[in-house]
């Protein structure tokens, strides 16, 4: 059955983030988009958010609310690992640490595109003052609401990854013990019985036998079309709740002096 698009509601690309200093750039244009596909198009979804002393993000938490809220926790493995939970009826979030960026990052030196499965990390060997070094990042004392950025990466993380005299291999070896650290620490202080992990990570089966390894809670991976495109069906959501006029980003998860209702409609 071919189904026509009531609207796109478009997360766009983000090239600055920067919420303390009160910006965040996403681009993708909007009226462009909607001009191409005859279709309303929602956009800059974090905008509002970051006006109102927000971080901005995540924005993904609404939709776990709405629609995953049978899980405890509900786990994002993307560029950057992030979580959502309810605590006392209140949705909670943030961003936990580098999760594939920083892979893809160390996969890229050897000429792929990514690890599959972990098989390069798994190679190598773990490297206990680099990971010491990592685990002591600042960002993982902070409290919440705490978001993270590739400017964050390349200031803080990736010059203690390059000054380390090591193989890449050995690199990732101690990125994926890192990563999953940062993912289990905030995971067992949460507590609850079931997590819904998602994202390219939940793909990497290296990376979940770490988390199921450290992980209080079962980690659930569902079908490769919820881990692939649940991001996409929330912000579909985000789109619906701002045509309707609905708070669509949370104040208890970016910090926000209150609920916002974001996002711009560029019409045809």
């Amino acid at each position: 059955l071919e189904t026509k698009p009531d609207f796109i509601a478009s997360h766009g690309h983000t090239i600055f983030h920067s919420p303390k200093e009160g910006f965040t750039l996403q681009i993708g244009k909007g009226s462009a988009i909607a001009t191409e596909t005859a279709l309303p198009c929602i956009c800059d979804f974090r905008s509002s958010d970051v006006n109102r002393s927000g971080q901005g993000a995540p924005l993904v938490p609404i939709g776990d609310k709405l629609l995953f809220s049978n899980y405890d926790i509900c786990l994002n493995l993307g560029g950057f690992s992030n979580l959502s939970f309810e605590k006392d009826n209140i949705r909670l979030a943030y961003d936990i640490g580098p999760c594939n960026i920083i892979l893809n990052h160390l996969a890229e030196k050897l000429g792929h595109s990514y690890d599959i499965d972990g098989q390069i990390g798994q190679q190598g060997k773990v490297d206990s003052e680099l990971l010491n070094r990592l685990n002591s990042l600042e960002h993982y004392k902070k409290v919440t609401p705490k978001s993270l950025g590739r400017e964050w990466l390349e200031e803080f993380f990736l010059p203690i990854i390059e000054n380390r005299d090591l193989s890449v291999e050995d690199k990732l070896a101690t990125v994926y013990e890192h990563i999953s650290d940062q993912i289990a620490i905030c995971t067992n202080s949460i507590g609850g019985k079931t997590i819904l992990a998602t994202g390219g990570g939940a793909h990497n089966s290296y990376l979940i036998h770490l988390l199921r390894n450290k992980s209080n809670q079962s980690i659930v991976i569902p079908d490769k079309q919820t881990v692939d495109y649940k991001e996409a069906l929330i912000f579909a959501l985000l789109g619906l709740l701002r045509i309707n006029d609905k708070a669509n980003t949370l104040a208890s998860v970016t910090g926000a002096k209150h609920n916002v209702c974001s996002g711009i409609i560029h019409q045809i």
